[in-house]
Formats: structure tokens, sequence, C-alpha cells
């Protein structure tokens, strides 16, 4: 393409007739020859005012070169748009998006490379996701990349089949290797959540279980209750704890049974240990009403060197409770009665 600007393609005639005569060609590797302004590519693109600091000159016309190779023309052609317009169509995202980010990338255009890593983000697909994986990586876009990693993650039996994961196989086989180590990070940390949610959830009934000792050894509850209480009256399971009845039962059995601990009685074993537990987390326990709390408390005092795994499941279940606590819905503030007995509201 020879002659002035206002015959270029490049820009609309409404901003071609606002502007001198071009001073310079921009080449590309089809042979397109894009008028353009030295001023305006300069003032946009750092590098191509250093490369028009000692420009290529034409042997014919001693017009101004700059070459920009190795992208299809139409691409160079929307780039050049860009620097004189700071615009770029969805149109062009679509037919050209990877080439205008490499182009962006490389003569240091700011506004364009966001505008590519966004555009590109969106119209990711299993076929071009590799392709812009790379470019992401050798373009120094990080969101771009993790986007790309991601969707290779979740779709990864597909992408393996494309060609461009086989050509990725035979030609980068550190890129392939990045790609399995990022997979293989994304399934352990997915098993580390899934082991992390198990135990806390165990954690938080433990210390529901904790809470609902203290229930049923203070205040009684259907079958079970202090000693010097009379058991309640009422037949309905508990509606303040879930683990309620499964206690009392526990708690009934720990009484009569004629095995116990000593004899391997594993249901035992476990009201042990829940008591024991308790007088870990106990810190009343000269007033405590639960069943042994004192004397666990000053066997624990006496034995200081106690098991670390020990320690470490007291401070699991206090960290829990405490997890409980803060999610709790905050209590509504009491209502006000009257004298007569009636609630005011």
């Amino acid at each position: 393409m020879t002659g002035n600007l206002q015959a270029s393609p490049v820009l609309s005639d409404n901003v071609a007739g606002d502007l001198p005569e071009p001073d310079l060609i921009v080449l590309t590797s089809g042979g397109l020859r894009i008028p353009s302004h030295s001023h305006t590519l300069a003032m946009a693109s750092p590098v191509l005012e250093k490369i028009l600091e000692n420009p290529k000159r034409d042997r014919k016309t001693g017009e101004k070169v700059i070459p920009i190779l190795g992208v299809p023309c139409e691409s160079v052609s929307a780039f050049i748009r860009f620097l004189y317009t700071s615009s770029c169509t969805d149109e062009e995202m679509d037919k050209y998006g990877i080439h205008l980010l490499a182009l962006s990338h490389v003569f240091l255009v700011p506004k364009l490379k966001q505008r590519c890593r966004k555009g590109l983000a969106v119209r990711l697909t299993i076929e071009n996701v590799i392709d812009v994986l790379q470019l992401a990586r050798l373009c120094d876009a990080p969101d771009l990349y993790i986007k790309c990693m991601k969707l290779v993650t979740a779709k990864f039996n597909t992408v393996e089949k494309t060609e461009a994961w086989k050509f990725l196989h035979k030609h980068d086989p550190w890129l392939e290797l990045e790609i399995l180590q990022f997979i293989e990070e994304i399934e352990s940390r997915k098993k580390r959540t899934k082991r992390h949610k198990e135990d806390l959830s165990l954690y938080l009934q433990l210390s529901e279980a904790m809470d609902c000792l203290v229930h049923i050894c203070t205040e009684g509850c259907t079958s079970v209750g202090p000693y010097n209480m009379e058991p309640s009256k009422k037949k309905e399971p508990c509606s303040k704890f879930s683990t309620c009845q499964g206690l009392q039962l526990l708690i009934k059995h720990f009484a009569t049974c004629k095995k116990r601990v000593s004899s391997g009685c594993s249901r035992c074993k476990r009201m042990w240990q829940l008591l024991k537990l308790h007088a870990s987390l106990c810190d009343q326990p000269d007033h405590c009403r639960v069943p042994l709390c004192r004397q666990f408390k000053l066997r624990q005092q006496e034995k200081k060197g106690d098991d670390g795994k020990w320690r470490l499941l007291v401070k699991k279940v206090l960290l829990a409770k405490t997890i409980s606590s803060l999610s709790l819905p905050k209590a509504a503030p009491p209502k006000s009665s009257d004298k007569s007995g009636h609630t005011s509201f």
C-alpha cells in the first residue's frame, strides 16, 4: 500500500483527515505498507520511539521505514490503529487478539496489553488454550496464564487430545512439565482442603460434645442428670444439642459397664477420653460438676510432659470452639415486660 494516510484502511476518513501527511511507512511480513506518523507512534510506544531515533530508509523513496514482521498484516493494521485511537473492537480481538498481545508486549503498549489480557481470558477455548498459555508465559501476563492453567486443569482429558497439546508434547517438554506440576498441586490442594474440612468437622463435633457434657452434668436432660437432681420427666429428644441423646446413652453405659476401660470396652474408653478432654478444656475444675474433672486436671498438672498429640487435639478443639462461637448469630436483645407480665414490643 502506498500513498497518503487517507488512502489507507487503517484509519477512518474522519481521523485521517485531521492529520498531516504521513512521514513513515510501517512494513509488514506480507509486504503491506502502512503510512504512519513518526510523532504518533513514538508517543504511543517507547520501543518505537527508540527505533525512530535511527530509522531505516526506503532506497527508492527515501521514506522512513519500520518493519513489524512475524504476524499477519491485518493484525499489524489493528495494532497501528490502536496506537492512533487507543481502541480495539471486539471483532479485532476475536481475529487478532493473540497477535495483538504479542505486539503490545514487544512494543511496550500497556493499555493494549491490558485489553488483550482481558479479551483473551473471556475467549479461551479448548482449542486455543495451549497457544494462549504459551503466549501469556512469554509476554509476562500472569493473570491470563493462571486462567489458562485452570482451564487446562479442569478439561485436561479433552485438552490432551488437541493438536496444540500434541505439538507442545513434542517441542516444549518444560512447559508440559510445568502444566503437569500445576495440575498435581491443584489436586493436592483440593485433598488438603477436604482433609481440613473433615478435621474441622470432627473438632466441631468434639467441641459440641464438651458443651453437651456440661449441659447434662449441670442441668440434666431426658434420662441423665446430676446426682442431686431427678432426671427430666420429658420424653422428647433434646433439641439443644444434636449429640445429647447419644452422649446420654454413652454415660449410662459407662456407669453400668462391668468391663470398663481396663478390660478393653471401646465405649468406656471413648467416654474416658471425653472426660479427659473436658478436664483439659475446663477452666473451673473446683466448681465443675462433670465427673472426674478435678482429678483429671490434677493428674495433668502433675504429668507435665503430657502427650504432644493430646495437647494438639486440645488446641484444635479449643480453636473449633472459638470458630463456632464466632459463627453463631448474635442473640437478640431481651424483650421488656410490663408489670402485668405481658411482653411489650
